[in-house]
């Protein structure tokens, strides 16, 4: 465990972000619920908004059984989408602007969805969004063969973060916020968001590489396809 002196300067204040969404391809999938907060050192909420939008879409059965967002009440009870990308892209902005690092469990998706969400309505996406910290990267760099899942509910089971409502976006994105502040309290992580952020590359890239191999080993892959390890947006995101 880190000293208190050697603690990462982020541990200060962070940003939290999390998309729940009608599925699982961020080129063609939309958004359907979002939050963005930020926690004090200490995990606790200080400030935090979150939306429901109607994506202008059926929200197929499989993931309103997850995130409890159906058609009918998205259409009740969701704003435009357009509206509701451009109010997420700007919190997400200022939240940068004033230098917070923004927590994204699986950061590449929720980034990348948004950034395909931004260019769907016309609207200036995140630009080089930074910087940004990822506890599911960190956590497979920094306890590499630890055996099990590493899905958010397992990984915040390992470091005692409650996480009681799943896959409701404030509950993501505040225990994925606490898991960050877990993981620099335990592992002696770097000292500066910036620093933390370019590691996250490289150690996104490595894992992408690594799960690649697996994959083709089992047959999941053929020998030619690759993952995309690009971070915190994907390659194929960027330059849609």
């Amino acid at each position: 465990m880190t000293s208190a002196d050697a603690a990462p300067d982020w541990l200060t204040r962070v940003g939290v972000f999390d998309l729940e969404t009608t599925g699982v391809d961020v080129v063609h999938d939309r958004i359907v619920t979002a939050h963005v907060g930020v926690l004090d050192a200490k995990g606790r909420v200080i400030a935090s908004r979150s939306w429901i939008a109607d994506p202008g879409v059926s929200i197929p059965d499989g993931a309103a059984a997850i995130h409890g967002i159906t058609t009918a009440r998205a259409q009740n009870e969701g704003r435009p989408a357009a509206e509701v990308v451009s109010e997420i892209t700007d919190a997400l902005r200022a939240l940068f602007a004033q230098g917070l690092p923004v927590v994204a469990y699986n950061a590449s998706y929720d980034f990348s969805l948004l950034h395909h969400e931004a260019l769907r309505h016309d609207i200036r996406p995140l630009e080089n969004p930074s910087p940004v910290i990822d506890p599911l990267v960190i956590d497979k760099r920094v306890d590499r063969y630890r055996r099990g899942k590493r899905t958010l509910t397992a990984v915040a089971e390992h470091y005692a973060v409650p996480l009681t409502d799943a896959h409701e976006a404030s509950a993501d994105a505040i225990a994925a916020g606490r898991v960050a502040l877990a993981l620099a309290e335990r592992f002696a992580l770097a000292p500066s968001a910036d620093e933390l952020h370019v590691q996250q590359i490289g150690w996104a890239r490595s894992q992408a590489e690594s799960l690649t191999e697996y994959f083709i080993q089992i047959g999941r892959l053929d020998a030619s396809e690759t993952l995309d390890g690009s971070w915190p947006v994907r390659a194929d995101a960027s330059g849609a």
